[in-house]
């Protein structure tokens, strides 16, 4: 009797080591995968905290399957990690394991062939793991060694950036970390879009199409943020998510890696950031209370500015929604990818062109329809032809010519598959006229129409045929004003029609480098200011090729160009009349009227948007090298529009003709102008400086100003901002009338705009975001550059810049000082 009951005396125990040991084991396979626990059907793991989860999941409505990650505690999917991306399963029979073979994580499908391997590059012939962590990253471990990493998703991203992750170079192994876009919203493939750290391993990220065509960059790492995108700083993105105080940001650079990574103090938050299928890198931020994902950055900021976006032959319009529409005649060529978010691959001819070896086929001949307020697709040829006729049939003649422009510029054909075509999405931005090829098909219908509206219309002619003389004839005794549009409503001005206009020049507004302005009157009674240039040596077709661009860059804070006129060698320039004139003479002139502070922020501010906008937002970085108050015109409510800023493209960047002229006391020029080294945008940044100074002082920032204390007025003022007494700078006039918030901004940011190094000035847009507050400023150094100049006072007061060839034959700078 004893010896039977023994057995029930042990059970309870026996029970109790049981129930220990499959809850250990259960609490080990939570987050685990091991050789003995693989992964198939439904299961799934979940990291220790309940942060993600990994399994198999298929992307809305379709039918494959794939070994993800995705947030656990967002009730809608969000999958920010997937394994085999390109090599898709037909169900979830397949099992995610570790390899009896190398410790490998593998995935193997339902015929027991491996379709997708982790092939880690560290061996070990000890046993492995693979657990999923609380920030996303799987990592595959040895049993005997818990804390190595043999490999980790994190060095392996697919399109979405994590905190903690690193998105770089390793130097060493040659590794790299970028994110590659979805192939559309049903398919995890790579896409057309990515973004990764440049190739040499500079301080900076590169978005790009098909991994070839750049379309965005960040600008290099400055120490604080990337300096064209200022919005990643931590006070921005908080102002923005509500996160403010809670991010961690770091770049590392080094001779062995070169990363960039984020964090977040409260790891309750819950943040993404992805390369998406319309290749923007956008920023998210969960809401519990919504129950949705808000988005608080996207770069770049206007979506037409993603490169192949439309794919071919589609047309972009950031204002409309979807982006994306096919020209006419034209339809989707995989109207499932549009559906699914992926217009990349463009659009596809209803009708076939008729053209063939310069002959048509059946006797028809293809036509061209003309596109409305089209800004034309980039890398045109240029054909030089004087009439429209001549163009036209210079692109029906070939066979590989699919649209054309004829406009004064002259006549521009377009050989291929049209791309990156776009609508202007703004007011501001005039679109042209494109004349697209079809087949001779399309017209049939159109055709009849012609016909009925023609043989109407025949009883008519004489009738306008008289009307037009009438009108021709009266047009000649009035100032003929030419007609041609360059774009939008840019026009091409006789000579004689400027000249009467202006009243044989006889009133003068003002002179600059490039030539004197002078006040005019159009026929219709508007005011303009015309723009003699002097010294300008293009010829005609390239003067109006130039024009033709600027006539497109338009802005509230840039002068408005009306038109132009390039007759033999006259070249005039027709904007708008500023009623209030140039900054210059309100600031330093005789008036009775004083800006008050008000104004001269809202100036300050308003110059710096104009000057963002050349810099930042134009296809192509215009850099003024010309900013000072005489540039700066006031319209009638004293809003700033800056002027001259398309003589920077007319002339030239090198602007030796310009630097050969400039004399006088130290006013604008930045240091790398006077050493002779290849400029850029900040070099108007320290100009605006500059300016700045003026603004605020009311005076002249000339050796020979004596502000208060003796000195150079902005090294002076530098020293003043350091001990925290910017008033002493402000006009006198003003009387201290003034916002000490502002004011303390302002000379802080112009003091930063003169630094020496141009790396330690800021972006005329991070200018923008500091004045308007969203950016904070910290406390500037003393120039260097300039504390050398005032050290040398008494010796040297004026300059001359002149141009000369060095022994090497190189161009160098001769700085003569007096």
């Amino acid at each position: 009797m004893v010896t039977t009951s023994r057995p029930f005396f042990f059970l309870p125990f026996f029970l109790i080591i049981l129930f220990f040991t499959f809850k250990t084991h259960v609490s080990m396979a939570a987050d685990t995968i091991s050789l003995a626990q693989p992964l198939s059907g439904n299961l799934t793991i979940t990291s220790k905290d309940g942060n993600f989860e990994l399994g198999f999941f298929t992307p809305g409505l379709s039918q494959n399957y794939y070994i993800g990650i995705w947030f656990k505690k967002v009730s809608q999917q969000t999958v920010v990690w997937v394994a085999n991306r390109e090599t898709p399963l037909p169900d979830a029979s397949s099992q995610l394991k570790i390899s009896e073979q190398d410790g490998n994580l593998v995935l193997i499908n339902h015929t027991k062939i491996p379709t997708w391997s982790c092939n880690s590059t560290s061996k070990t012939s000890n046993p492995t793991f693979a657990v999923l962590l609380d920030t996303g990253n799987l990592v595959l471990r040895e049993v005997s060694n818990s804390s190595s990493v043999i490999w980790q998703s994190f060095d392996y991203p697919t399109d979405t950036w994590l905190p903690g992750n690193r998105i770089g170079l390793n130097k060493i192994t040659g590794l790299r970390q970028r994110l590659i876009s979805w192939r559309n919203s049903e398919d995890p493939a790579p896409g057309a879009f990515s973004l990764q750290i440049e190739e040499d391993g500079t301080n900076q990220y590169f978005m790009l199409h098909n991994n070839s065509d750049r379309y965005w960059s960040s600008g290099v790492w400055n120490g604080y943020y990337f300096s064209l995108i200022p919005e990643m700083t931590s006070s921005y993105i908080g102002q923005r998510s509500g996160l403010s105080g809670l991010i961690n940001m770091s770049y590392v650079t080094n001779k062995n890696e070169n990363y960039f990574t984020y964090s977040y103090k409260d790891a309750s938050i819950i943040v993404k950031a992805a390369v998406s299928i319309s290749g923007q890198f956008q920023s998210w931020v969960w809401s519990k209370d919504s129950e949705k994902w808000n988005l608080f950055t996207s770069f770049p900021g206007d979506q037409c500015d993603v490169y192949g976006l439309c794919g071919s032959y589609g047309v972009c319009n950031g204002s409309s929604s979807p982006f994306c529409t096919c020209l006419q005649g034209f339809h989707p060529l995989s109207k499932k990818d549009w559906e699914l978010g992926d217009r990349s691959s463009g659009c596809l001819r209803e009708t076939n062109l008729q053209c063939s070896d310069n002959r048509s086929i059946g006797g028809e001949k293809d036509i061209f329809l003309k596109m409305l307020n089209i800004l034309f697709p980039v890398n045109p040829q240029f054909l030089a032809v004087r009439r429209a006729e001549e163009c036209e049939l210079a692109c029906f003649n070939n066979c590989s010519c699919t649209s054309y422009a004829y406009n004064s510029s002259g006549c521009f054909i377009w050989n291929g598959d049209l791309l990156n075509l776009r609508q202007p999405s703004h007011t501001d931005v005039k679109g042209r006229d494109l004349y697209l090829r079809v087949a001779a098909s399309r017209r049939t219908s159109k055709g009849v129409a012609a016909g009925v509206i023609v043989g109407s219309s025949i009883g008519m002619v004489a009738f306008f045929v008289i009307v037009l003389v009438i009108i021709w004839r009266c047009r000649r005794k009035l100032p003929n004003r030419a007609s041609t549009e360059v774009t939008g409503s840019l026009v091409a001005f006789r000579y004689t029609d400027l000249r009467s206009a202006t009243n044989d020049f006889a009133e003068k507004l003002g002179g600059g480098s490039f030539g004197s302005v002078f006040k005019g009157t159009l026929p219709d009674s508007s005011v303009v200011a015309v723009k003699k240039l002097e010294g300008l040596r293009q010829g005609e077709k390239q003067f109006r090729s130039e024009v033709s661009t600027i006539g497109m860059i338009q802005h509230v804070n840039l002068v408005r160009l009306h038109g132009f006129c390039s007759e033999g060698s006259k070249r005039l320039l027709v904007y708008d009349f500023m009623p209030n004139g140039s900054l210059d003479s309100l600031l330093f002139g005789k008036k009775s009227d004083i800006l008050d502070w008000k104004t001269r922020y809202q100036i300050a501010l308003g110059t710096a948007k104009g000057l963002a906008y050349l810099h930042e937002k134009c296809r192509e970085c215009i850099i003024h090298c010309d900013i000072k108050p005489e540039n700066i015109l006031l319209d009638a409510a004293f809003c700033p529009k800056v002027a001259d800023f398309g003589m920077a493209k007319l002339v030239g960047r090198d602007f030796s003709r310009v630097l050969t002229s400039m004399r006088g006391t130290i006013g604008y020029l930045a240091p790398e102008w006077l050493h002779g080294v290849a400029i850029t945008a900040k070099a108007d940044v320290y100009s605006y400086g500059m300016m700045i100074f003026e603004l605020v002082s009311g005076n002249r920032n000339t050796m020979q100003s004596k502000i208060s204390e003796a000195g150079y007025f902005p090294v002076w003022a530098a020293g003043k901002i350091k001990e925290g007494d910017v008033l002493c700078l402000l006009d006198h006039r003003l009387e201290g009338i003034t916002d000490m918030e502002e004011l303390n901004r302002a000379c802080r940011v112009a003091c930063w705009c003169i630094q020496e190094n141009e790396e330690s000035r800021p972006s005329m847009g991070q200018v923008v975001q500091i004045l308007e507050g969203v950016l904070e400023v910290s406390m500037p150094p003393i120039p260097r550059f300039l504390q050398n100049l005032v050290d040398n006072e008494e010796t040297i007061t004026s300059y001359t810049v002149s141009r000369t060839r060095l022994p090497d034959h190189t161009d160098g700078l001769v700085i003569q000082l007096s």
